[in-house]
């Protein structure tokens, strides 16, 4: 399966999840690495115009990466609590996710958008045994329209 992550250049190789280690997220506590990448290239800009100023940089770079669809779980809405998509997000997801990746044999997690509920973000596990497996099929400069960061 094909996986698509946007990032700014300088780190467009770096796979290991640092960033949001730092960070923290929806999906994951500060200080647990994940790799964070949507099923379409729309979905990971989509994610990255929610997470950040409106008058965002527009130099991010396509990752495009292949992984093994076979080592990938999907968890469903109906599994999470009915609050899942609010903001601030609730806790219990980066629990779930921690959980879930004790499994050293899973590579990802296939959950639903925040942003957008019929989609699909894919949290990959940089610890997992088979994160060689990964592929990068292409990274390229992501060029979008600019009225998307334009002040109204």
């Amino acid at each position: 399966m094909w996986v698509y992550r946007l990032s700014k250049p300088k780190y467009a190789d770096d796979l290991s999840g640092t960033g949001a280690a730092m960070a923290g997220g929806r999906w994951n506590k500060k200080g647990w690495a994940v790799l964070y990448s949507s099923e379409v290239p729309a979905l990971a800009l989509l994610e990255i115009v929610a997470n950040i100023p409106p008058m965002f940089q527009s130099d991010l770079q396509l990752l495009t990466l292949e992984i093994p669809h076979e080592k990938v779980k999907s968890i469903e809405k109906e599994k999470l609590p009915e609050n899942w998509f609010h903001y601030p997000a609730p806790r219990i997801l980066a629990e779930i996710v921690e959980e879930n990746y004790k499994d050293q044999e899973l590579l990802g997690l296939k959950v639903h958008s925040a942003v957008v509920h019929q989609q699909y973000i894919i949290l990959i596990n940089p610890h997992s045994n088979h994160f060689s497996e990964i592929k990068t099929i292409s990274s390229a400069p992501f060029i979008f329209d600019p009225r998307l960061y334009r002040k109204f």
